[in-house]
């Protein structure tokens, strides 16, 4: 499957390669968002982008989600027999974006995650349900499926909209700032159940500015600030001089118990 590809030649990817990058650009309004972007996605990763605010890392979400499309480069996403179709990608998108006053169920949204498997038939089958109510129990939200939205708490709207972009069994799955504006517990519990979905097989994508509580803990991570600045394992590539490049300003790092942490600095108030 190829997004706006100023090439459409065949292009070999290497066997376990699900997403490929190469020399992605994307402007709005003659500003420029992301400027060549090239990496690849194995099948089974998990991958964090982080950065800044602004730092594009939404946009790349939404490019390989088929949401945007890029200006230059390609993006290829490995398929079976060349069909489009079967790429499946489930997304998730910020709490924030999210019209809670809009009244639909926690039902209504999962089962939106069938919508490109309706085929001409405006109703879903006997099967699509029974799926979709193993899966809102296997996600502990069954129980909320007569509830508005707007009534959840923060970790059951993102268990929800997880649901959702499950429903159709995804190759991959592309979370926006999940744990955004949640507890510590909840973090800790939506954590937790992306590294369960990852070691059954999902390819997760997520971004987040959180460095130590989200992204020193992944197995690789790619920090974006417009462009990528580096691109691995956190212990190998958190540095000082990346994370200068990253925020504008020198950010010190520490170990504490063979792991590496940001330090914050402290606001001072008044005079010194």
């Amino acid at each position: 499957m190829l997004h706006q590809s100023t090439n459409k030649e065949h292009i070999l990817l290497k066997k376990d390669t699900l997403v490929r990058c190469e020399n992605i650009s994307v402007n709005f309004e003659g500003f420029s968002v992301l400027k060549n972007i090239s990496f690849d996605v194995a099948r089974g990763e998990f991958i964090c982008f982080l950065g800044p605010n602004g730092s594009g890392k939404s946009t790349l979400l939404k490019l390989i989600a088929g949401i945007i499309s890029l200006n230059e480069g390609k993006l290829i996403l490995k398929t079976n027999n060349n069909k489009s179709k079967d790429f499946k990608i489930g997304y998730v998108p910020q709490l924030e974006d999210i019209d809670w006053d809009f009244p639909v169920t926690v039902w209504d949204v999962v089962m939106m995650g069938w919508v490109h498997e309706r085929s001409f038939f405006p109703w879903y089958s006997r099967e699509q349900k029974e799926k979709t109510i193993a899966l809102m129990k296997e996600m502990k939200i069954y129980h909320l499926k007569n509830r508005k939205i707007r009534d959840l708490s923060g970790g059951e709207q993102q268990r929800m909209f997880i649901a959702r972009s499950l429903v159709a069994e995804p190759k991959l799955i592309l979370l926006d700032e999940p744990t955004s504006g949640v507890d510590v517990k909840t973090r800790d519990d939506l954590m937790h159940l992306l590294h369960f979905l990852n070691h059954q097989g999902i390819t997760i994508l997520m971004t987040t500015h959180e460095i130590n509580s989200v992204a020193v803990h992944l197995p690789r991570i790619i920090c974006l600030r417009g462009e990528i600045l580096a691109d691995g394992n956190p212990e190998e590539i958190l540095s000082s001089k990346v994370l200068e490049k990253m925020y504008g300003e020198k950010i010190p790092i520490m170990k504490y118990k063979g792991m590496k942490l940001v330090a914050e600095k402290p606001h001072k108030f008044g005079h010194s």
